[in-house]
């Protein structure tokens, strides 16, 4: 089993190192693959250093199973077929192909076998905020079917990048030695503030990260279910929260909601809401599941029921989901 990281050097590229590590993934072989820029740099890998190849037009995929992207849409987009002519699965963790009809977007314990029809052999990775989202809903989806979503989310600075943790850190520093706060990862300053502006305004006044949570959902849950969401920047280093209110077609109760999250892959609940005891992102940066607690019923709706949700941007919301989607493929003997 040969594996390509693509975009190493970035934040999520060295996520995916470290959990490919963590998680022992079954490999022979990692290849490191980069821009001009990152050609060169080391990286240590099980105890082994790496160099990082220059992302080509040319044969280095050929021996490739499975490529790990995360080097942004252009480039996906520009490289796919380079990456995958030679039959490797391209696992990509930008946008670009998210809503291609002949490209499953896979959440694995969500939609796991969606990865059997790949027919351009790249399977997208969804963007943070859903990912998340979706592995909470399909435990509600289970007890009964999920009409309308509305959402609002608290994302951390690492959902801009090293660049978006690097300025708020920066912020901190400048602040305490009395400097002025520059500001060019971010719309406005991150530090003492919140943001109601995640990516660019859209026609209809929704962004572009919020769209992706109303399109992408759909598409994994293979549902008609409708999702309105407002994305908010946070001055927290990682780990994206969200407040979720659902309304089912019939009601469902906060016992039994709970009850299907902790019989649930990839959930861990922590709502002792008396006890001072629900998800934190503080606590909850680097670690692999998504966290709910705060498991309400909605006083407006009957068939409503609101929850607090905190995963690991860079780690379930990318490079690990991603590399689950890989562990299913190989378990599945799909490359």
């Amino acid at each position: 089993m040969k594996v390509a990281i693509v975009g190493a050097s970035g934040a999520v590229g060295q996520e995916f190192l470290k959990v490919l590590e963590e998680r022992n993934f079954p490999l022979d072989e990692l290849v490191l693959f980069g821009s001009s820029r990152s050609a060169g740099k080391t990286y240590t890998f099980k105890g082994k250093e790496l160099t990082v190849k220059e992302l080509q037009h040319n044969d280095d995929f050929k021996d490739i199973d499975i490529a790990l992207t995360s080097a942004g849409g252009g480039t996906s987009k520009e490289f796919a077929e380079t990456i995958t002519k030679h039959g490797a699965v391209m696992i990509d963790n930008s946008s670009a192909f998210r809503m291609d009809n002949d490209v499953p977007l896979v959440v694995p314990e969500v939609n796991a076998e969606d990865c059997k029809n790949r027919p351009r052999n790249i399977i997208a990775n969804p963007n943070c905020t859903t990912i998340q989202m979706v592995v909470a809903l399909k435990a509600l989806e289970g007890l009964s079917h999920i009409k309308r979503v509305h959402v609002s989310s608290y994302q951390s600075a690492s959902g801009a990048g090293a660049s978006g943790m690097e300025e708020l850190l920066k912020q901190v520093k400048d602040f305490a030695a009395g400097k002025e706060l520059e500001v060019e990862a971010f719309a406005h300053q991150l530090l003492f503030n919140v943001i109601p502006h995640i990516d660019v305004f859209t026609e209809n006044g929704y962004t572009k990260e919020e769209m992706k949570m109303f399109n992408e959902t759909k598409k994994i849950m293979h549902s008609d279910i409708a999702v309105s969401a407002t994305c908010v920047r946070v001055p927290v280093m990682r780990a994206h929260s969200e407040s979720i209110w659902a309304e089912t077609e019939e009601p469902v109760s906060p016992e039994a909601f709970r009850a299907a999250c902790e019989a649930t892959e990839g959930i861990t609940v922590m709502d002792k809401p008396e006890e001072k005891y629900y998800p934190l992102p503080l606590h909850i940066a680097g670690k692999d599941d998504v966290y709910v607690g705060r498991i309400r019923k909605d006083l407006t709706n009957e068939n409503g029921i609101s929850f607090w949700c905190v995963s690991d941007q860079i780690k379930k919301g990318a490079a690990l989901n991603a590399v689950q989607i890989a562990e299913y493929m190989i378990k599945e003997g799909l490359v």
